[in-house]
């Protein structure tokens, strides 16, 4: 049939993603693109949009895929603190374990390229910031922990710097420590309250 895409979108969006998340958008081409998606360049054009397109689709693929993954563990903080934030660590640390996605973080790399990447992309590494620091915000002050404000952009901050350090070649072990001095400051707050 004419005319009728011949893939699967998301299969492809997948691909693209996992591209620009190895490499990072500036050293992904489009000729790196068409071998990771199997579309040649007009296909990805006329499907996809041009770099800045496909790229700001695939952040909002990588955001919805992990914080769907981060609300859940956060779901039960209002009855155990420090637990959902375990829980939401566990969420950064499996992704990092799992042999089939890059090291990192697709969000934490983007931001570490804000100086190069368009005003588009840059504000959507920004609030893609800016709503993890949100969403543990609200947990924690629906848990009536103290400096929920102060928490939270601690929280945030080690959480991406998870994803450097392991980019870095961190491993579990040393990642694991880094979220224990964490999880333990939440836990003395929480106990002295």
């Amino acid at each position: 049939m004419a005319g009728k895409k011949q893939f699967d979108v998301d299969t492809v969006l997948d691909a693209a993603m996992l591209q620009f998340w190895r490499a990072g958008y500036a050293d992904t081409s489009l000729d790196d693109l068409s071998r990771a998606t199997g579309l040649n360049r007009s296909s990805i054009y006329s499907s996809l949009g041009d770099k800045d397109s496909l790229y700001l689709r695939c952040l909002e693929r990588y955001a919805v895929r992990y914080g769907g993954r981060y609300d859940q563990a956060l779901s039960g903080a209002s009855e155990d603190p420090v637990r959902a934030v375990r829980e939401f660590f566990e969420v950064t640390l499996d992704r990092i374990a799992d042999p089939e996605v890059p090291d990192g973080c697709l969000v934490a790399q983007t931001a570490m390229a804000i100086p190069v990447l368009s005003p588009d992309i840059a504000s959507r590494a920004v609030e893609a910031l800016g709503v993890q620091e949100a969403r543990l915000r609200a947990a924690l002050t629906a848990a009536r922990v103290a400096d929920a404000d102060g928490f939270a952009a601690h929280l945030a901050a080690v959480n991406q710097s998870l994803a450097v350090l392991s980019r870095a070649g961190a491993g579990g072990e040393q990642l694991r420590a880094v979220v224990e001095v964490s999880v333990g400051a939440l836990s003395r707050a929480v106990s002295g309250r």
